[in-house]
């Protein structure tokens, strides 16, 4: 089985613009992210809409396609960009969000590894939360939260804290309850790739704002691997300044 990790990258950004661009450790934040990915799939290429980030990412070597600026989500960029490096050369296409500089070779091995199951479609990550991260690491909305069933499939995603701990102060759910943090890291068949970009916007994915919604919705199967390894996704310039004390130690 050949796999490929795509890494969609934009300049635009709301609430950080240039990010991957932004410097974390002496490196470009794009940089990091190629660095980790590099060596685990058989292929690995950036997807931009920016010049400036193809010129960076050229600037180190690294492998990038020009992509649409008019694409709605990172997941429809990587399909532009499958088509462009050869779209039958590959099994399974792997999303690495750009501003997760800190994503593990271990991480991507157990996304890998979903895909062992012929009846998955999809495959994400995702990390329990610990007491120590608390009420505010829980609540955080820029942080969304999954429900499993027992086969290890997303049942649902939501940037609200679910499930609701009926007869419990907020600061005991953690202490009686496994709660599952989202990692942004997506996996998909090549054919399912290009089923799930020609569906229409969801009603659940309007509302949350989480595109792996609309995917439920119509019925195709996310199969999700756990990890313990902390990552640091960089949406904010505070986020970028965390980063850099994360990487200190």
């Amino acid at each position: 089985m050949k796999f490929i990790g795509i890494i969609p990258a934009r300049y635009a950004s709301t609430r950080f613009p240039g990010k991957p661009l932004a410097m974390l450790g002496g490196k470009m934040v794009i940089e990091r992210v190629y660095r980790q990915v590099e060596g685990v799939f058989d292929a690995v290429v950036v997807a931009t809409d920016d010049e400036r980030i193809e010129k960076a990412v050229k600037s180190f070597g690294g492998n990038v396609v020009m992509t649409s600026t008019s694409h709605r989500s990172g997941t429809d960029r990587c399909y532009e960009a499958l088509q462009k490096v050869g779209a039958d050369k590959f099994d399974v296409v792997v999303n690495i969000q750009g501003d997760e500089p800190f994503i593990q070779p271990s991480q991507l091995q157990a996304i890998k590894g979903c895909f062992d199951d012929e009846t998955t479609d999809i495959a994400t990550l995702v990390k329990p939360f610990t007491k120590k991260d608390g009420w505010d690491a829980l609540k955080n909305p820029n942080s969304p939260k999954v429900v499993l069933n027992k086969n290890m499939e997303a049942m649902y995603f939501s940037r609200s804290v679910i499930p609701y701990f009926r007869g419990k102060d907020n600061d005991e759910w953690l202490e009686n309850h496994t709660y599952y943090k989202h990692i942004g890291l997506y996996a998909y068949r090549r054919q399912v790739l290009a089923e799930i970009t020609a569906l229409q916007q969801g009603e659940l994915e309007k509302v949350e704002s989480l595109e792996q919604l609309r995917w439920l919705e119509n019925g195709y199967t996310i199969k999700v691997a756990t990890t313990d390894v902390e990552t640091i996704g960089i949406d904010t310039p505070e986020d970028l300044q965390r980063a850099e004390e994360f990487l200190k130690q």
